[in-house]
């Protein structure tokens, strides 16, 4: 399978899917040859989806979604040491992404 293999090189494998789905998918690919099952086939598909999504991220999304975080919490914490413009941080696109983009290439 080699939407699995490129999951797991990616890190999609392990931050898109639960244990669970996780091992529906290694007991599937190990144990039947053809699904025959209209509840398995809805839950592997499922799975895939979930997979396909995480891998077409692009790295600027990714960057913002961790940045956002980041950006809210220090905004925060500038404002309490009386930092005046700290409170624009948080909406602030290319602070956002460099927050982001730091904690990536970490």
């Amino acid at each position: 399978m080699k939407v699995r293999s490129k999951a797991i090189r990616s890190g999609a494998w392990y931050e898109a899917l639960t244990r669970t789905e996780r091992a529906i998918v290694d007991l599937t690919t190990k144990c039947v040859e053809t699904v025959k099952s209209p509840t398995l086939a809805k839950a592997i598909t499922k799975i895939l989806n979930k997979i396909v999504k995480t891998l077409e991220k692009t790295f600027v999304e990714k960057a913002e979604e961790i940045g956002n975080g980041l950006a809210i919490s220090v905004s925060s914490i500038a404002t309490k040491w009386g930092h005046k413009s700290a409170p624009h941080w948080k909406n602030d696109k290319r602070f956002i992404r460099f927050l982001g983009i730091t904690i990536l290439n970490t």
